[in-house]
């Protein structure tokens, strides 16, 4: 199973992907799926700036991130 998954990697990630999606524009509807892809990529952009700054690390040096 696991030699499977490492084979096709890619293709079963876009799989499953593409099934998330058909589920969110189903139960949600076009503009609310949009909006919670845009939401995503907003929260992925914000946490990779903070990353790539260490703008957490400056103002809390004692915690570990």
């Amino acid at each position: 199973m696991s030699e499977l998954f490492k084979q096709h990697t890619f293709p079963i990630i876009g799989g499953l992907c593409g099934l998330i999606l058909a589920i969110l524009f189903l139960s949600l509807g076009f503009f609310k799926t949009i909006l919670v892809l845009l939401l995503i990529a907003a929260g992925s952009f914000i946490g990779m700036y903070l990353q790539k700054s260490e703008l957490l690390e400056k103002i809390f040096p004692d915690k570990k991130y």
